[in-house]
Protein backbone atom coordinates (compact mmCIF):
# COMPACT_ATOMS: atom_id res chain seq x y z
CA UNK A 1 0.00 0.00 0.00
CA UNK A 2 2.88 2.44 0.64
CA UNK A 3 3.94 2.76 -3.05
CA UNK A 4 0.31 3.35 -3.96
CA UNK A 5 0.04 6.16 -1.45
CA UNK A 6 3.14 7.79 -2.90
CA UNK A 7 1.70 7.65 -6.40
CA UNK A 8 -1.59 9.16 -5.30
CA UNK A 9 0.30 11.91 -3.56
CA UNK A 10 2.14 12.81 -6.73
CA UNK A 11 -1.03 12.69 -8.81
CA UNK A 12 -2.66 15.30 -6.59
CA UNK A 13 0.24 17.77 -6.74
CA UNK A 14 -0.38 21.03 -8.65
CA UNK A 15 1.03 20.95 -12.18
CA UNK A 16 3.20 24.01 -11.58
CA UNK A 17 5.04 22.23 -8.74
CA UNK A 18 5.97 19.31 -10.97
CA UNK A 19 7.34 21.74 -13.55
CA UNK A 20 9.34 23.84 -11.07
CA UNK A 21 12.76 24.69 -12.46
CA UNK A 22 16.00 23.92 -10.64
CA UNK A 23 17.67 27.07 -9.29
CA UNK A 24 21.42 27.14 -9.89
CA UNK A 25 23.58 29.23 -7.49
CA UNK A 26 24.71 32.34 -9.35
CA UNK A 27 26.57 34.32 -6.66
CA UNK A 28 29.81 33.83 -4.76
CA UNK A 29 27.88 33.78 -1.48
CA UNK A 30 25.55 31.00 -2.64
CA UNK A 31 28.40 28.97 -4.14
CA UNK A 32 30.50 29.28 -0.96
CA UNK A 33 27.64 28.41 1.39
CA UNK A 34 29.29 26.25 4.09
CA UNK A 35 29.45 25.48 7.80
CA UNK A 36 33.25 25.81 7.64
CA UNK A 37 33.43 29.27 9.29
CA UNK A 38 31.41 28.02 12.28
CA UNK A 39 33.51 24.87 12.53
CA UNK A 40 36.79 26.85 12.41
CA UNK A 41 35.57 29.04 15.26
CA UNK A 42 34.24 26.25 17.50
CA UNK A 43 36.10 23.00 16.87
CA UNK A 44 39.35 24.02 18.69
CA UNK A 45 37.36 24.26 21.96
CA UNK A 46 36.04 20.68 21.69
CA UNK A 47 38.37 18.11 23.26
CA UNK A 48 38.78 14.38 23.61
CA UNK A 49 38.65 12.90 27.11
CA UNK A 50 40.35 9.66 28.10
CA UNK A 51 39.37 8.29 31.51
CA UNK A 52 40.96 5.25 33.17
CA UNK A 53 40.11 3.28 36.27
CA UNK A 54 41.24 0.04 37.88
CA UNK A 55 38.45 -2.52 38.13
CA UNK A 56 38.01 -6.11 39.21
CA UNK A 57 35.73 -8.44 37.31
CA UNK A 58 33.16 -10.01 39.63
CA UNK A 59 33.05 -13.77 39.59
CA UNK A 60 30.55 -14.00 42.42
CA UNK A 61 27.84 -16.46 41.26
CA UNK A 62 25.39 -14.75 43.67
CA UNK A 63 26.10 -11.16 42.56
CA UNK A 64 23.00 -9.06 43.09
CA UNK A 65 21.26 -11.60 45.32
CA UNK A 66 19.95 -9.66 48.35
CA UNK A 67 20.98 -12.42 50.80
CA UNK A 68 23.86 -14.57 49.47
CA UNK A 69 25.79 -11.68 47.91
CA UNK A 70 26.92 -10.52 51.37
CA UNK A 71 28.80 -13.80 51.89
CA UNK A 72 30.52 -13.90 48.48
CA UNK A 73 31.13 -10.22 47.71
CA UNK A 74 34.94 -10.59 47.95
CA UNK A 75 35.05 -13.10 45.09
CA UNK A 76 36.56 -11.13 42.19
CA UNK A 77 39.15 -11.56 39.47
CA UNK A 78 42.53 -9.82 39.12
CA UNK A 79 42.53 -6.04 38.68
CA UNK A 80 42.63 -4.62 35.17
CA UNK A 81 42.63 -1.15 33.65
CA UNK A 82 39.37 -0.03 32.08
CA UNK A 83 39.38 2.93 29.69
CA UNK A 84 36.53 5.22 28.62
CA UNK A 85 36.45 7.65 25.72
CA UNK A 86 34.33 10.76 25.46
CA UNK A 87 34.34 14.39 24.47
CA UNK A 88 34.29 17.68 26.31
CA UNK A 89 34.00 21.43 25.75
CA UNK A 90 36.31 24.15 27.04
CA UNK A 91 34.08 26.92 28.40
CA UNK A 92 36.71 29.30 29.81
CA UNK A 93 40.19 30.36 28.70
CA UNK A 94 41.69 29.23 32.01
CA UNK A 95 40.79 25.58 31.36
CA UNK A 96 37.31 24.74 32.62
CA UNK A 97 35.97 21.76 30.65
CA UNK A 98 32.38 20.48 30.69
CA UNK A 99 31.57 16.87 29.84
CA UNK A 100 29.21 14.06 30.81
CA UNK A 101 29.56 12.59 34.27
CA UNK A 102 29.31 9.05 32.93
CA UNK A 103 32.48 9.62 30.87
CA UNK A 104 34.69 10.13 33.94
CA UNK A 105 32.65 8.40 36.64
CA UNK A 106 34.99 6.72 39.15
CA UNK A 107 38.03 7.41 36.93
CA UNK A 108 41.42 7.52 38.64
CA UNK A 109 43.19 9.18 35.72
CA UNK A 110 41.67 11.72 33.32
CA UNK A 111 43.50 13.04 30.26
CA UNK A 112 42.23 15.85 28.02
CA UNK A 113 43.52 16.07 24.46
CA UNK A 114 42.94 19.28 22.49
CA UNK A 115 42.22 19.45 18.77
CA UNK A 116 45.86 20.52 18.18
CA UNK A 117 47.02 17.36 20.05
CA UNK A 118 48.16 19.12 23.21
CA UNK A 119 47.46 16.88 26.18
CA UNK A 120 46.76 17.75 29.81
CA UNK A 121 45.93 15.96 33.02
CA UNK A 122 42.53 16.97 34.40
CA UNK A 123 40.97 17.02 37.83
CA UNK A 124 37.30 16.98 38.73
CA UNK A 125 35.93 20.23 40.13
CA UNK A 126 32.20 19.50 40.27
CA UNK A 127 29.92 16.57 39.52
CA UNK A 128 26.18 16.35 38.99
CA UNK A 129 25.10 12.75 38.33
CA UNK A 130 21.50 13.92 38.24
CA UNK A 131 22.00 15.85 34.99
CA UNK A 132 24.99 13.72 33.89
CA UNK A 133 27.34 16.72 33.88
CA UNK A 134 30.87 17.17 35.20
CA UNK A 135 33.22 20.16 35.27
CA UNK A 136 36.95 19.46 34.90
CA UNK A 137 39.99 21.72 35.28
CA UNK A 138 43.11 21.53 33.16
CA UNK A 139 46.23 23.66 33.52
CA UNK A 140 47.72 25.47 30.56
CA UNK A 141 50.35 28.19 30.13
CA UNK A 142 48.44 30.02 27.41
CA UNK A 143 44.78 31.03 27.17
CA UNK A 144 42.82 28.12 25.73
CA UNK A 145 40.21 28.28 22.97
CA UNK A 146 36.74 28.31 24.55
CA UNK A 147 33.09 28.53 23.58
CA UNK A 148 30.61 31.13 24.75
CA UNK A 149 27.40 29.77 26.21
CA UNK A 150 24.24 30.50 24.24
CA UNK A 151 20.69 30.83 25.53
CA UNK A 152 19.09 27.42 25.12
CA UNK A 153 15.69 28.91 25.97
CA UNK A 154 15.91 30.91 22.73
CA UNK A 155 16.22 27.77 20.58
CA UNK A 156 13.40 26.97 18.20
CA UNK A 157 12.51 23.74 16.47
CA UNK A 158 14.10 23.91 13.03
CA UNK A 159 17.20 25.89 14.06
CA UNK A 160 20.40 24.65 12.42
CA UNK A 161 22.96 23.11 14.82
CA UNK A 162 26.29 21.28 14.61
CA UNK A 163 27.39 18.37 16.81
CA UNK A 164 31.14 18.16 17.42
CA UNK A 165 32.86 15.25 19.15
CA UNK A 166 34.91 12.10 18.72
CA UNK A 167 32.50 9.31 17.65
CA UNK A 168 33.88 5.78 17.98
CA UNK A 169 37.33 7.26 18.59
CA UNK A 170 37.91 8.04 14.89
CA UNK A 171 38.95 11.62 15.62
CA UNK A 172 37.17 14.94 15.85
CA UNK A 173 34.06 14.88 13.68
CA UNK A 174 31.39 17.45 12.84
CA UNK A 175 27.83 16.57 11.90
CA UNK A 176 24.98 18.92 11.04
CA UNK A 177 21.27 18.86 11.69
CA UNK A 178 18.44 20.83 13.19
CA UNK A 179 16.77 21.18 16.57
CA UNK A 180 14.13 18.46 16.28
CA UNK A 181 12.39 19.06 19.60
CA UNK A 182 12.57 20.91 22.89
CA UNK A 183 11.70 20.11 26.49
CA UNK A 184 12.28 16.36 26.11
CA UNK A 185 12.10 14.70 29.51
CA UNK A 186 10.92 11.06 29.24
CA UNK A 187 14.46 9.64 29.11
CA UNK A 188 16.41 7.33 31.42
CA UNK A 189 19.54 9.50 31.49
CA UNK A 190 21.26 10.26 34.78
CA UNK A 191 18.54 9.60 37.33
CA UNK A 192 15.70 9.94 34.84
CA UNK A 193 14.81 13.53 35.77
CA UNK A 194 16.64 15.12 32.84
CA UNK A 195 15.45 17.78 30.43
CA UNK A 196 16.91 17.85 26.93
CA UNK A 197 17.20 19.48 23.53
CA UNK A 198 16.53 16.94 20.76
CA UNK A 199 18.51 17.04 17.51
CA UNK A 200 18.85 14.95 14.37
CA UNK A 201 22.53 15.84 14.00
CA UNK A 202 24.22 12.40 14.02
CA UNK A 203 25.57 11.57 17.50
CA UNK A 204 27.37 8.30 18.23
CA UNK A 205 29.30 6.65 21.09
CA UNK A 206 32.29 8.86 21.84
CA UNK A 207 30.27 12.02 21.19
CA UNK A 208 29.18 12.03 24.83
CA UNK A 209 30.14 15.35 26.39
CA UNK A 210 30.72 17.03 23.03
CA UNK A 211 29.33 20.32 21.81
CA UNK A 212 26.03 21.20 20.22
CA UNK A 213 26.55 24.66 18.69
CA UNK A 214 24.32 27.10 16.86
CA UNK A 215 25.16 29.03 13.69
CA UNK A 216 26.64 31.87 15.76
CA UNK A 217 29.20 29.45 17.20
CA UNK A 218 27.67 29.43 20.68
CA UNK A 219 27.36 26.34 22.85
CA UNK A 220 23.66 25.50 23.17
CA UNK A 221 23.97 21.98 24.58
CA UNK A 222 26.20 19.13 25.76
CA UNK A 223 25.55 16.00 23.70
CA UNK A 224 24.53 13.25 26.09
CA UNK A 225 22.38 10.43 24.73
CA UNK A 226 20.77 8.85 21.67
CA UNK A 227 17.83 6.59 21.02
CA UNK A 228 19.12 3.58 19.10
CA UNK A 229 18.40 -0.06 18.35
CA UNK A 230 21.84 -1.06 17.06
CA UNK A 231 24.22 1.28 18.92
CA UNK A 232 24.48 3.76 16.03
CA UNK A 233 22.79 7.05 15.34
CA UNK A 234 19.19 6.94 14.14
CA UNK A 235 18.76 10.69 14.03
CA UNK A 236 17.39 11.05 17.56
CA UNK A 237 19.95 12.62 19.86
CA UNK A 238 19.69 14.58 23.09
CA UNK A 239 21.76 17.35 24.63
CA UNK A 240 21.71 18.98 28.08
CA UNK A 241 20.59 22.62 27.54
CA UNK A 242 23.30 25.26 27.83
CA UNK A 243 21.37 27.24 30.47
CA UNK A 244 21.75 24.32 32.87
CA UNK A 245 25.42 24.00 31.84
CA UNK A 246 25.86 27.68 32.75
CA UNK A 247 24.39 27.11 36.21
CA UNK A 248 26.68 24.11 36.80
CA UNK A 249 29.77 26.03 35.65
CA UNK A 250 28.87 28.98 37.87
CA UNK A 251 28.77 26.76 40.95
CA UNK A 252 32.08 25.13 39.97
CA UNK A 253 33.65 28.59 39.79
CA UNK A 254 32.18 29.36 43.22
CA UNK A 255 34.00 26.36 44.70
CA UNK A 256 31.18 23.81 44.95
CA UNK A 257 32.10 20.16 44.39
CA UNK A 258 28.51 18.97 43.80
CA UNK A 259 25.77 20.88 42.04
CA UNK A 260 23.29 22.21 44.59
CA UNK A 261 19.69 22.72 43.51
CA UNK A 262 17.09 24.72 45.41
CA UNK A 263 14.79 22.51 47.47
CA UNK A 264 11.18 22.54 46.33
CA UNK A 265 9.73 20.41 49.11
CA UNK A 266 6.90 19.25 46.90
CA UNK A 267 5.92 16.37 44.62
CA UNK A 268 3.98 16.97 41.43
CA UNK A 269 2.47 15.15 38.50
CA UNK A 270 1.74 16.19 34.95
CA UNK A 271 -1.77 17.43 34.29
CA UNK A 272 -3.49 15.23 31.69
CA UNK A 273 -6.88 15.72 30.07
CA UNK A 274 -8.82 13.85 32.76
CA UNK A 275 -7.16 15.88 35.51
CA UNK A 276 -7.80 19.10 33.62
CA UNK A 277 -11.49 18.18 33.27
CA UNK A 278 -11.74 17.40 36.98
CA UNK A 279 -10.16 20.76 37.87
CA UNK A 280 -12.31 22.69 35.42
CA UNK A 281 -9.34 23.73 33.28
CA UNK A 282 -9.92 24.46 29.57
CA UNK A 283 -6.95 22.25 28.58
CA UNK A 284 -4.06 20.40 30.25
CA UNK A 285 -1.50 22.85 31.62
CA UNK A 286 1.14 22.79 34.33
CA UNK A 287 1.84 20.25 37.07
CA UNK A 288 -0.43 19.45 40.00
CA UNK A 289 1.02 19.45 43.51
CA UNK A 290 0.43 15.99 45.02
CA UNK A 291 2.48 16.37 48.22
CA UNK A 292 3.82 19.40 50.06
CA UNK A 293 6.23 19.50 52.98
CA UNK A 294 5.25 21.99 55.71
CA UNK A 295 8.68 23.66 55.41
CA UNK A 296 8.53 23.93 51.62
CA UNK A 297 9.16 27.45 50.25
CA UNK A 298 6.15 26.90 48.00
CA UNK A 299 3.95 26.19 51.01
CA UNK A 300 5.16 29.47 52.50
CA UNK A 301 4.30 31.18 49.18
CA UNK A 302 0.69 30.04 49.57
CA UNK A 303 0.50 26.84 47.55
CA UNK A 304 -1.45 23.82 48.78
CA UNK A 305 -1.90 20.22 47.66
CA UNK A 306 -4.11 20.12 44.58
CA UNK A 307 -2.88 23.46 43.23
CA UNK A 308 -1.45 23.52 39.71
CA UNK A 309 1.92 25.19 39.08
CA UNK A 310 1.72 26.98 35.72
CA UNK A 311 5.02 28.88 35.60
CA UNK A 312 8.21 29.34 37.57
CA UNK A 313 10.39 32.39 37.11
CA UNK A 314 8.13 33.43 34.25
CA UNK A 315 8.72 30.22 32.27
CA UNK A 316 5.86 27.81 31.62
CA UNK A 317 5.94 24.46 33.44
CA UNK A 318 4.31 21.32 32.00
CA UNK A 319 6.21 18.34 33.43
CA UNK A 320 7.86 17.53 36.79
CA UNK A 321 11.21 17.31 34.96
CA UNK A 322 10.69 20.80 33.57
CA UNK A 323 9.90 22.04 37.07
CA UNK A 324 13.18 20.60 38.37
CA UNK A 325 15.09 22.06 35.41
CA UNK A 326 13.72 25.54 36.07
CA UNK A 327 14.65 25.25 39.75
CA UNK A 328 18.18 24.25 38.76
CA UNK A 329 18.60 27.14 36.33
CA UNK A 330 17.11 29.76 38.66
CA UNK A 331 19.27 28.79 41.63
CA UNK A 332 18.94 30.25 45.11
CA UNK A 333 17.17 33.57 45.57
CA UNK A 334 13.75 35.15 45.12
CA UNK A 335 11.63 34.17 42.14
CA UNK A 336 7.98 34.07 41.14
CA UNK A 337 5.54 31.18 40.88
CA UNK A 338 2.26 31.32 38.97
CA UNK A 339 -0.31 28.76 40.04
CA UNK A 340 -3.97 27.85 39.85
CA UNK A 341 -5.71 27.88 43.23
CA UNK A 342 -9.46 27.52 43.87
CA UNK A 343 -10.35 28.05 40.19
CA UNK A 344 -8.29 31.24 40.08
CA UNK A 345 -4.79 32.10 38.91
CA UNK A 346 -2.30 33.66 41.31
CA UNK A 347 1.31 34.84 41.20
CA UNK A 348 3.42 34.90 44.35
CA UNK A 349 7.04 35.41 45.31
CA UNK A 350 8.94 32.31 46.39
CA UNK A 351 12.33 32.33 48.09
CA UNK A 352 14.36 29.46 46.64
CA UNK A 353 17.22 27.95 48.58
CA UNK A 354 18.68 24.77 50.07
CA UNK A 355 16.58 22.46 52.20
CA UNK A 356 16.50 23.66 55.85
CA UNK A 357 18.63 21.54 58.17
CA UNK A 358 16.12 21.85 61.01
CA UNK A 359 15.26 20.34 63.41
CA UNK A 360 18.75 19.18 64.38
CA UNK A 361 19.83 15.87 62.83
CA UNK A 362 21.18 14.52 66.12
CA UNK A 363 23.71 12.55 64.06
CA UNK A 364 25.25 9.48 65.71
CA UNK A 365 27.95 7.17 64.37
CA UNK A 366 27.62 3.85 66.20
CA UNK A 367 30.97 2.47 67.34
CA UNK A 368 30.06 0.12 70.20
CA UNK A 369 29.36 -3.58 69.75
CA UNK A 370 25.71 -3.59 68.67
CA UNK A 371 23.88 -4.62 65.50
CA UNK A 372 24.16 -0.98 64.36
CA UNK A 373 27.96 -0.84 64.62
CA UNK A 374 29.38 1.04 61.66
CA UNK A 375 26.17 2.92 60.81
CA UNK A 376 25.76 6.68 60.84
CA UNK A 377 22.22 7.60 61.86
CA UNK A 378 20.40 10.92 61.65
CA UNK A 379 17.01 12.29 62.55
CA UNK A 380 15.08 13.04 59.37
CA UNK A 381 14.59 16.71 58.46
CA UNK A 382 14.20 18.47 55.07
CA UNK A 383 17.96 18.47 54.41
CA UNK A 384 18.17 14.71 55.05
CA UNK A 385 15.10 14.14 52.86
CA UNK A 386 16.83 16.08 50.07
CA UNK A 387 20.21 14.37 50.43
CA UNK A 388 18.82 10.83 50.51
CA UNK A 389 15.88 11.59 48.21
CA UNK A 390 13.39 10.25 50.70
CA UNK A 391 9.60 10.62 50.41
CA UNK A 392 8.43 14.04 51.60
CA UNK A 393 6.46 12.48 54.45
CA UNK A 394 9.45 10.52 55.79
CA UNK A 395 10.15 10.84 59.51
CA UNK A 396 12.20 9.05 62.12
CA UNK A 397 15.75 7.69 61.81
CA UNK A 398 17.67 7.62 58.52
CA UNK A 399 20.76 5.54 57.78
CA UNK A 400 23.22 8.05 56.27
CA UNK A 401 26.15 5.67 55.89
CA UNK A 402 26.74 2.02 56.67
CA UNK A 403 29.66 -0.27 57.36
CA UNK A 404 30.83 -2.96 59.74
CA UNK A 405 28.15 -5.13 61.32
CA UNK A 406 25.37 -2.78 60.19
CA UNK A 407 26.39 -3.46 56.58
CA UNK A 408 26.68 -7.19 57.22
CA UNK A 409 23.11 -7.45 58.47
CA UNK A 410 21.84 -5.74 55.32
CA UNK A 411 21.38 -2.04 56.17
CA UNK A 412 22.00 0.43 53.34
CA UNK A 413 22.39 4.18 53.12
CA UNK A 414 18.95 5.69 52.59
CA UNK A 415 17.11 3.16 54.76
CA UNK A 416 14.65 4.55 57.31
CA UNK A 417 14.55 2.63 60.59
CA UNK A 418 11.04 2.03 61.88
CA UNK A 419 11.44 -0.51 64.70
CA UNK A 420 14.01 -2.84 66.25
CA UNK A 421 12.71 -6.04 67.82
CA UNK A 422 9.24 -4.54 67.75
CA UNK A 423 10.20 -1.32 69.54
CA UNK A 424 9.42 1.83 67.54
CA UNK A 425 12.36 4.24 67.15
CA UNK A 426 12.00 7.96 66.36
CA UNK A 427 15.50 9.31 67.06
CA UNK A 428 19.06 8.04 66.62
CA UNK A 429 19.45 7.84 70.40
CA UNK A 430 16.37 5.62 70.69
CA UNK A 431 17.65 3.32 67.94
CA UNK A 432 21.04 2.94 69.63
CA UNK A 433 19.42 2.31 73.02
CA UNK A 434 17.23 -0.50 71.66
CA UNK A 435 20.16 -2.01 69.75
CA UNK A 436 22.15 -2.22 73.02
CA UNK A 437 19.57 -4.51 74.62
CA UNK A 438 20.85 -8.13 74.84
CA UNK A 439 19.21 -10.54 72.39
CA UNK A 440 20.13 -13.46 70.14
CA UNK A 441 17.34 -13.07 67.61
CA UNK A 442 16.86 -9.74 65.90
CA UNK A 443 14.21 -8.16 63.73
CA UNK A 444 14.73 -4.76 62.08
CA UNK A 445 11.76 -3.12 60.36
CA UNK A 446 12.62 -0.38 57.90
CA UNK A 447 11.57 1.47 54.77
CA UNK A 448 13.75 1.19 51.66
CA UNK A 449 12.83 3.43 48.73
CA UNK A 450 9.45 3.89 50.38
CA UNK A 451 8.76 0.15 50.60
CA UNK A 452 8.57 -1.79 53.91
CA UNK A 453 11.31 -4.34 54.52
CA UNK A 454 12.03 -6.65 57.44
CA UNK A 455 15.49 -8.01 58.29
CA UNK A 456 15.68 -11.12 60.51
CA UNK A 457 18.91 -12.70 61.74
CA UNK A 458 20.70 -14.33 64.68
CA UNK A 459 23.94 -13.33 66.35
Amino acid sequence: MRPLLLVLGLALMPVQLLRAETVIPDSATEIALSFAPVVRATAPAVVNIYASQMVRDRINPFAGDPFFDQFFRDMSGPPRMQNALGSGVIVSEDGLVVSNYHVVSEATDIRVVLADRREYAARVLLVDPQSDLVVLKIGADLPLPSLDLGDSDALQVGDLVLAIGNPFGVGQTVSSGIVSGLKRSALQVGDGTGYFVQTDAPINPGNSGGALVDMAGRLVGINTAILTRDGGSNGIGFAVPSNLVAAVVAQAKAGESRFVRPWAGLAAQEVDQSTADALGMPRPLGVMVTALHPQSPFAQAGLAEGDVVLALGGAAINTPQEFLYRLSVLGAGPSTVTFRHDQGEKTAEVLLGPAPDLPDRETVTVRDDTILRGATLARINPAVISELRLPLGASGVAVMETGGLAYDIGLKAGDVLVAINGVQVATPAEAVAVARQPARRWQVDLLRQGQPLRLRFRL
